[in-house]
């Protein structure tokens, strides 16, 4: 029995939602999908996204947390979680994404994803949740999951292995990213920026520090 899974995909369509910032929408309530779930370059089969500037995209299009991670959170806000609270579209088992490389790539069915992005926590989030300072809170943290770019177009169910097709020789997690974002470390920003076939998102941060730093 595979001990790298997909314990569920998750999916949730946009609803309007008082709390839910400007726009009052939100799609980040994320139920478990019975069946294979089609994966495609933008996302899942019947994901949707509201705030398409902020979220979506090919380097969006899927996003990952660890079943592990939700219950380090559990035991730490002491309420259940149960898998796709955090909008997540992936809920993992037996995968360690805090080691997740940039640019490493999976096969789960016949789907195949590449990791590029560590999620940035928002008000939404926190507002969804409904903890005081969540944003703060889950940054500090670090513990941010992991968005996939789809590489190959496939469909994928709960109980999917994780397979780890390739692991770049560069050695920067996505957890490493975020820290190097969250901490104003230029140099490994603009280290990730400079790797091929990296998020263009990298490249805006490596912009946006620079610009900050040089104030």
């Amino acid at each position: 029995m595979p001990t790298s899974v997909v314990r569920s995909v998750n999916t949730g369509r946009a609803v309007s939602a008082d709390w839910a910032g400007r726009l009052k929408r939100t799609a980040i309530d994320k139920r478990p999908a019975e069946g294979p779930v089609a994966a495609g370059r933008l996302g899942l089969a019947g994901d949707q996204q509201a705030d398409t500037e902020h979220h979506g995209g090919a380097d969006q299009a899927v996003y990952a947390y660890s079943r592990e991670d939700l219950d380090r959170w559990q035991e730490r806000l002491g309420r259940p979680l149960r898998d796709g609270v955090f909008g997540e579209n992936l809920t993992t088992e037996g995968v360690d994404l805090h080691s997740v490389l940039i640019g490493e790539r999976w096969a789960v069915g016949t789907a195949e994803f590449e990791a590029v992005l560590p999620r940035t926590p928002c008000g939404v989030f926190q507002a969804w949740m409904a903890e005081s300072g969540w944003v703060r809170t889950f940054t500090q943290e670090g513990r941010t999951g992991v968005y996939l770019r789809v590489t190959v177009e496939g469909t994928l169910a709960a109980g999917d292995e994780v397979r780890v097709l390739h692991r770049p020789d560069h050695g920067i997690t996505i957890a490493a990213g975020f820290a190097a974002k969250r901490d104003r470390d230029l140099g490994t920003v603009r280290r990730i920026a400079a790797l091929p076939g990296r998020a263009a998102e990298w490249g805006n941060i490596a912009a946006h520090l620079e610009r900050a730093l040089a104030r």
